[in-house]
């Protein structure tokens, strides 16, 4: 029935038809119908005649001649019912992209989401839909708008916890985790979010320290500021993910810039001059200790050195004591004697006993000298004297030192008096 509807229709109503806009096929009487575009007037009219016979009007709708065929009516109205019922519901039909999810709502509630592709809900009034780009990274500025230059300074003063101002300008980057929370949780989620952020940046700057905050700590303030803004939205239920918050400008207030420049200077001297002294102090102390440790080495050797030379001194007297009480004179003679031969060995003057032989001696005394210096330089290795001595290949004899009897006995007695007495 409905085929038979849809050909009866399209037969009536075709746009094919050449007689479209040149009147009725009684109007020329039979005669050929000249090649001339058709008048606007009659193809309306020609359009209203053909729906009165579509709807069931005998003779083409013409006055006088209204006869409605009620099965042709019904039949009509039922075929443009159900192409209007066919355009709504094909109405319901919307493309979702890939990154976006779609929001459906029945009579404004919040139905259910659906995914990328193509989808279909109930046409308008029933159901609606909002398609939300989830995938789209989203920014919100706060201290600043579109430029560090166009600052906003309501936004950007903060107070820190040594009661110091600071001026801080960021940018916040999220995304949309949950559509349906973004749409319907809150109002004007942007402005939202940026009053989230100026909250959380105030509470993190205002439990730090001014250096804190400018130097070190940007990146600890940035994540600290972001960790603690994800909280508050979780809790608002904003449905958004924040992914990364960057500081674009963090300095005192311009009105006191200059005199903060001056004390930051200051303190970059101070710190200079710091390391200056402590590479000055690291270059000095080493070598101030390495000279007192050696200072004391030498002194503890020069104290080891004189107090062994003491005991061998005191060790060499007592043993010299206990030879002298056995037999004083030989003793004494031999002491006097070993002290001479010491006295004369360093020294370049001979005294010789010229009174028991008359005979004219030779002496190469610079000879004698260098091979004095010699046996001086070397003790240990020094031997007694022959009675001929090699210098430089020919032979020198030697002069025997003797003392006169009268002076050797004149010694002796004075010693023999002394022990008598």
């Amino acid at each position: 029935m409905i085929g038979s509807l849809l050909k009866r229709a399209g037969a009536i109503l075709s746009l094919n038809d050449p007689q479209w806009g040149r009147g009725s096929k009684g109007d020329n009487d039979g005669k050929k119908t000249p090649d001339t575009p058709p008048d606007l007037e009659q193809v309306w009219k020609d359009l209203n005649q053909r729906i009165a016979r579509f709807l069931g009007q005998q003779g083409g709708g013409d006055k006088g001649n209204f006869n409605p065929d009620s099965a042709g009516a019904r039949m009509g109205i039922g075929a443009l019912i159900l192409i209007f019922i066919f355009v709504w519901l094909v109405s319901g039909v919307f493309i979702v992209q890939e990154g976006q999810t779609a929001v459906i709502t029945t009579f404004g509630k919040y139905s259910h989401v659906t995914g990328a592709g193509m989808n279909w809900r109930w046409p308008y009034p029933i159901q609606g839909h909002e398609i939300v780009n989830v995938s789209q990274v989203r920014t919100v500025e706060v201290g600043y708008r579109s430029s560090v230059k166009n600052k906003q300074a309501n936004e950007s003063l903060m107070l820190t916890d040594d009661e110091n101002i600071v001026d801080i300008q960021f940018a916040v980057q999220y995304k949309l985790k949950n559509a349906s929370e973004w749409l319907y949780s809150n109002r004007d989620q942007e402005e939202m979010i940026r009053q989230v952020a100026e909250t959380a940046v105030r509470e993190i700057v205002g439990k730090s320290k001014m250096d804190f905050v400018l130097y070190e700590g940007r990146e600890k303030v940035a994540l600290d500021v972001g960790s603690l803004m994800q909280q508050i939205l979780t809790r608002y239920k904003a449905g958004v993910q924040i992914t990364n918050v960057t500081m674009q400008g963090v300095q005192p207030p311009e009105q006191v810039q200059a005199a903060f420049d001056d004390a930051v200077k200051a303190g970059q001297d101070k710190e200079r001059q710091k390391n200056e002294g402590q590479a000055y102090a690291n270059e000095i102390i080493p070598k101030a200790r390495g000279e007192a440790s050696r200072t004391l080495q030498e002194a503890e050797g020069y104290r080891s050195r004189i107090v062994a030379n003491a005991e061998g001194n005191a060790s060499r007297f007592k043993q010299v004591l206990s030879e002298y009480q056995k037999a004083p004179a030989v003793t004494r003679d031999r002491m006097y004697l070993e002290t001479m031969q010491q006295i004369f060995a360093s020294t370049s003057k001979v005294l010789m006993d010229t009174k028991q032989t008359g005979n004219m001696i030779y002496l190469p005394l610079e000879k004698m000298i260098s091979q004095g210096e010699s046996v001086a330089n070397k003790p240990a290795t020094a031997a007694v004297a022959p009675n001929s001595a090699q210098v430089q290949g020919e032979q020198i004899p030697t002069v025997e030192m003797r003392y006169g009897k009268d002076s050797r006995s004149r010694d002796v007695r004075d010693s023999r008096d002394r022990e008598t007495r």
